[in-house]
């Protein structure tokens, strides 16, 4: 059998980083010292753990009981029909918790779980990957901490009260932008002090190596999940396109791993004020090398984004180098496009879907319109959530 420890090279079709986690030039383990141990603990945890069947099944089983998996693929067909395309919606708004991160998260809490961690720590910003390590934590008897920015504490209220019901702590973090690259600083800092009883819970395909790559792995069901559904439904097996809204990008990447090895058109969504992928620079940012937003001295800028789960000023490694290599587009949309396109899919199709989702669709709803996709054209989106926890900002918006 092969030694777990053994990196096996990217050859195009994402699979594991090649040594030291690197995504080309991407990746890596800019980590302090003192986090480098605690970050070599969970890549040997996490390999053991991912090669051992048990562990696996342990997942797969929560998956399918805790959290609602497989996911259905809709077919939009009303919007499909005003559009001139054949959009299918892959339904992350329907897990437990509503969104995508629950994969991501009960996978981390099993680990935790396996390597005596009695902790989870966690950065959120628009509160699903707060809500989902609440979620898991209480679901294993584990602690919870979560750090939030007081900008997102106030824009979702909601999640925030999920959490506490839960039984997790929020902190509130005070400093910079106060959004989600605040709270990711805030997260790792306080892992600093807590690695021999904490697991730093990370929510998106960034971070220091492991993270980029285990993240993906453990929303890699999305793609798998899509793949099989799209084979069932489609003639040619597999979509024109495959859509998804990234910030960090977990959803995408997850969603991409599945269709990387066809010849499906990958195309990722930011926010127009949040493009790392598509103006960013090489830069380092929460301990890996990736593209983000940095004014001419180097310094990281702000972020924009309607949607705080798109509020962060880069993107994960794996995404920057899909970019270098063409393998897939990165697009952005506008703060008004996202909501507009989220009105239309509530009253075409009967969905109201998260912020971050809709921006996604936004891009598609262009693009069809502009004959960027061609007509008749088959397109997989990623619905990575529900809009519940957004309905205060379309209520004041709408």
């Amino acid at each position: 059998m092969r030694n777990v420890r053994e990196p096996v090279p990217l050859d195009g079709t994402m699979g594991q980083p090649r040594a030291r986690g690197r995504f080309g030039e991407y990746g890596g383990r800019y980590a302090p010292e003192s986090l480098v141990e605690a970050c070599r603990e969970v890549d040997e945890a996490f390999r053991q753990a991912w090669a051992d069947p048990g562990f696996r099944g342990a997942l797969a089983r929560l998956l399918a009981v805790h959290a609602g998996r497989p996911t259905p693929l809709t077919p939009a067909l009303r919007l499909s029909e005003s559009l001139g395309v054949r959009l299918f919606l892959k339904r992350e708004d329907l897990t437990h918790t509503g969104s995508h991160k629950i994969n991501n998260v009960l996978g981390q809490a099993l680990l935790a779980t396996r390597m005596g961690r009695r902790r989870l720590i966690a950065e959120t910003g628009a509160g699903q990957h707060g809500v989902a390590t609440a979620t898991a934590a209480a679901l294993l008897g584990l602690e919870a901490t979560v750090f939030m920015g007081e900008r997102d504490i106030e824009r979702q209220a909601l999640n925030v009260f999920r959490m506490r019901m839960l039984g997790a702590e929020v902190v509130p973090v005070t400093t910079g932008s106060r959004t989600l690259k605040d709270a990711t600083s805030e997260a790792m800092r306080h892992w600093v002090g807590a690695t021999g009883d904490s697991h730093y819970c990370i929510g998106s395909v960034v971070g220091p190596d492991p993270y980029p790559w285990m993240v993906r792995e453990f929303q890699r069901v999305i793609g798998e999940e899509a793949r099989a559904q799209c084979a069932a439904e489609l003639r040619t097996g597999v979509p024109d396109h495959v859509v998804a809204c990234v910030g960090g990008g977990s959803n995408a990447a997850g969603t991409f791993a599945g269709f990387a090895d066809t010849p499906a058109r990958l195309v990722g969504v930011e926010a127009e004020g949040g493009a790392g992928a598509g103006r960013g620079k090489l830069g380092v940012l929460h301990g890996c090398r990736s593209l983000f937003l940095q004014d001419d001295d180097g310094q990281i800028t702000e972020a924009h984004s309607i949607a705080a789960g798109l509020d962060y000023p880069g993107v994960g490694p794996e995404h920057a180098h899909l970019r270098d290599l063409g393998r897939a587009r990165y697009v952005t949309v506008t703060d008004d496009e996202a909501v507009a396109a989220a009105v239309r899919l509530a009253r075409t199709e009967g969905i109201v879907p998260a912020l971050e989702s809709a921006h996604a669709l936004a891009w598609v709803i262009r693009a069809a319109g502009d004959g960027d996709l061609p007509a008749g054209s088959t397109v997989l989106m990623t619905l990575s959530g529900r809009g519940d926890k957004d309905v205060s900002t379309y209520k004041e918006l709408l």
